[in-house]
Order: structure tokens, then sequence, then C-alpha cells
């Protein structure tokens, strides 16, 4: 998924929403329980799953998502096969430990892996960086200490997804009418 693929007129599509669930949890019982929209699947309970699929274009909300570890990232890895061919990213933004995730995948391989927590700096930083990414950069680029990380982590989430997700700022109406918060999602319980 990137900018290009998010905008008015997106249709979901459920039954390829209700097959990417089950294809990632395939040792769950996934159930549909209906329908709702990416400002409310931002933080899903532990047993939840949001997917929204519309044609080029997919959004997952999964909690799992959030542990950074490696779990995580064969989860993610499952998401970006589900566009094959295509580029997507994941973005994780954590403020327990005031951190941000992002994987950015392109030509099925993921290209990018980066995780910087405001505490502890630079965790990951894998992959060429992404044009988005230069100005954070700067500081540490030119021998500043990462510790405590000289940016702010959330901007520099908000950024990618700007830039690589969605075209705009998450919580921005285009003067298409399109806002990301308002993109609508199946919601399923895992057992």
């Amino acid at each position: 998924m990137n900018g290009a693929s998010f905008g008015p007129g997106l249709v979901p599509d459920p039954d390829r929403a209700v097959a990417l669930a089950r294809r990632l949890y395939p040792e769950h019982s996934v159930t549909e329980t209906g329908d709702t929209v990416l400002d409310f699947a931002l933080w899903p309970y532990e047993d939840e799953l949001f997917v929204g699929a519309y044609g080029d274009a997919l959004v997952v909300c999964d909690r799992r998502l959030f542990c950074v570890d490696d779990r995580a990232r064969r989860l993610a890895d499952e998401i970006a096969r589900a566009l094959p061919g295509g580029s997507c990213g994941v973005l994780v933004l954590h403020s327990v430990v005031s951190g941000c995730w992002f994987r950015w995948y392109s030509g099925d391989r993921a290209r990018r892996d980066v995780y910087v927590t405001a505490e502890d700096g630079v965790v990951v930083d894998l992959g060429e960086r992404l044009p988005a990414e230069a100005p954070f950069w700067k500081a540490i680029d030119d021998g500043a200490s990462d510790v405590p990380l000289p940016f702010d982590y959330e901007e520099y989430g908000m950024a990618l997804a700007r830039e690589h997700l969605f075209g705009r700022d998450i919580a921005e109406r285009g003067a298409d009418g399109f806002l990301p918060l308002e993109l609508p999602l199946r919601r399923f319980k895992l057992a």
C-alpha cells in the first residue's frame, strides 16, 4: 500500500478481508464481528484483528505487531505477501515504550526495517533510508548521539505514514474528501 492506493471511492472487499484474516491466523477460529473504521481500529484488543481490503490497498490493525519481535516480522511479511509485487509498509507507534517501528516492502521483499525509541535511540536500522526520513536522521548522521533519540518518534512515524502509506496525514481530510481515519475495516475476533 502507498499513498497512491488510498483516496476517495475505495470500495471495501469484505470477502478478501475475511480471506486475509484467516490466512494470517490459520491456527485460530476467526469470527467476523462487524464493520468499523480505522480510527476505532488503531488499538485492537488482544483477541481482535481489523482488516480493510480495497483493490490494490490493504490496512491491517493487529496488536501482535506491537511486540516488534520475530513473530511480528513474520506477520508483517505475510501481510506484504498479500500484495504481490506491490509496495507496502508496516507502522507501529508505541506509546508505552515511546517508540516507532517501520518496515517497508517493495517487490516482495523487506527493503527497510527501522525501530527507534525515545530512551534507547536507534534499535534497528536496516536497509536504505527512505527520503521522508532524511530530516529526522540529520543530527545523528552529523555525529549526534542517538540516546536519547534526537527527534520525536511519533512525528517520525507520522511523516513515514504521510509519505509512504496514506499520501497525507492520517487525520487530514483532503480537498478530495478522503480522510484515512474513516477507512472502513472488517472486525474479527480470534479464538
